[in-house]
């Protein structure tokens, strides 16, 4: 049997099973820019589907604040100028989902600039039985000192990459999305001499698993920020009614001790007049 006539079949055969492969993720996968749809300018909405179905939503406004050295006006000093960086509307995305771990990558200007968040799901054995949660373990950004509009004449330009240590932000009960109107600040530390990149975050809404229905986020699990906020919003209406209730009672109680009295044998002030009765 000639064994060289099977060759072009089985090399065609391998072909068409790795472009299928192929096909089968990328159609598995989508990956959504929605932040047109946001009634903020700064806010951004990123989905990630697989199968049909959505398996990670963030919505977020972000501003990093990142330090670049130049030269002084002598050409022999450094001096330490700050970058402040937006997401634009036109970023391109990423998305990994998993049942303990996920991740969202965003890039923007030809990948001189990326911002990833790291997700991960845990679960600890208590009393009652297991706590889920998950949270952000791992921030990283990396940008590129070369590209023009943010970093002018900076020293030595070239990509850096800041990235957060042992992190542990954004910790919320499984099941539940992430909700925090409130700015939030996270530090990273970037290769570019150890310098300190800042990354301020707000009108977050993030959920990175266990979403049970298309496009929307599951109960909010509101940050600590929103909680006090809330309370102190609502401490006014609280006092008021409680104040109200006060006054009710107080008006109660005196109109039943007025009835009473007014029910009650009036006993007369001369002595003289107790031997008529």
């Amino acid at each position: 049997m000639d064994l060289n006539r099977f060759k072009p079949m089985d090399s065609t055969r391998v072909l068409f099973c790795v472009f299928s492969i192929l096909a089968q993720i990328l159609a598995e996968q989508e990956v959504e820019n929605l932040s047109g749809l946001s009634t903020s300018p700064d806010k951004d909405i990123f989905v990630v589907r697989e199968n049909g179905t959505t398996c990670l939503m963030a919505e977020f406004a972000v501003r990093i604040v990142v330090p670049f050295d130049v030269l002084a006006m002598n050409g022999i000093d450094l001096i330490t100028e700050q970058a402040q960086i937006t997401v634009p509307r036109g970023a391109e995305i990423q998305g990994k989902c998993g049942s303990t771990e996920a991740e969202l990558q965003i890039s923007w200007i030809n990948d001189a600039y990326t911002f990833r968040l790291f997700f991960i799901k845990e679960a600890h054995n208590v009393s009652k039985g297991q706590d889920v949660f998950w949270k952000i373990n791992k921030i990283q950004f990396v940008y590129d000192t070369k590209e023009p509009s943010h970093f002018i004449n900076a020293v030595n330009p070239g990509k850096h990459t800041a990235s957060s240590h042992h992190l542990s932000a954004l910790v919320t009960p499984g099941g539940r999305s992430y909700e925090c109107q409130a700015q939030q600040t996270l530090s990273l530390i970037s290769s570019d001499h150890h310098k300190g990149v800042t990354i301020s975050m707000s009108e977050v809404r993030i959920q990175p698993f266990d979403i049970k229905s298309d496009f929307m986020f599951s109960e909010a699990y509101k940050c600590i920020t929103d909680q006090r906020e809330q309370l102190e919003e609502m401490l006014p209406l609280i006092l008021g009614i409680i104040l109200a209730l006060i006054i009710v009672i107080t008006l109660g109680v005196y109109h039943i001790r007025q009835k009473m009295t007014a029910n009650q044998v009036q006993l007369p002030r001369d002595r003289s007049q107790y031997k008529n009765m």
